[in-house]
């Protein structure tokens, strides 16, 4: 068992029709499911804010996509999205979530977000994915998922620094681009050393 895929925040929220919609999100969800049966273990992520985190722009009476500074450095101040309990935070209706060994809710903590599976935005509180995949003696990540240029590229730059072989498959990622934000994610991937297939 040494294998893992992990989904990043395939939710309604960040497919078409979603708050934070990211254009053809939901079309990757066929390849992500055919792609299940290939790995020894599948994990899923979840946002999963609380109403009124402190990463939404209502919560600064701010335009959304606008930046501020949080105590732990710049933050994007979202459209609200994921929120815990809402339709929108749910997995998307197709995604096979049966077949996932292991859940991962982040943003969870009102003052801080959470983009990777691996650690708070502050990055240094885990969120304990790490110490799974070690006890179970997973050393190989492919990750797919939404959106590549945030939640996949800040959980594939933290997976590779802590020292697990990376895969991130492109084809069944899809980015926001804010403002350039896809090619410096790809960049950071792969100067951090995940692989781009």
């Amino acid at each position: 068992m040494t294998n893992a895929l992990i989904v990043i925040d395939v939710q309604n929220d960040f497919c078409p029709g979603g708050a934070l919609a990211v254009a053809d999100g939901d079309a990757i969800v066929p390849g992500i499911n055919a792609a299940m049966a290939d790995f020894d273990a599948v994990i899923l992520t979840q946002d999963w804010h609380p109403a009124g985190h402190s990463s939404f722009a209502s919560s600064h009476d701010a335009d959304p996509m606008s930046v501020t500074q949080m105590p732990y450095g710049p933050q994007v101040l979202w459209p609200d999205h994921c929120i815990q309990g809402s339709k929108g935070a749910e997995f998307h209706q197709d995604l096979q979530v049966n077949r996932a060994d292991l859940i991962i809710r982040k943003g969870y903590n009102p003052a801080i977000d959470s983009y990777s599976a691996f650690f708070e935005n502050d990055k240094t509180t885990p969120t304990g994915l790490e110490g799974y995949l070690r006890t179970r003696g997973i050393t190989t990540l492919t990750l797919v998922g939404l959106a590549t240029d945030f939640c996949v590229n800040y959980s594939a730059v933290d997976a590779a620094k802590l020292g697990f072989d990376v895969t991130v498959r492109m084809d069944l990622c899809r980015a926001i681009d804010f403002d350039g934000s896809l090619d410096a994610a790809k960049t950071g991937m792969a100067a951090a050393g995940a692989r781009l297939a």
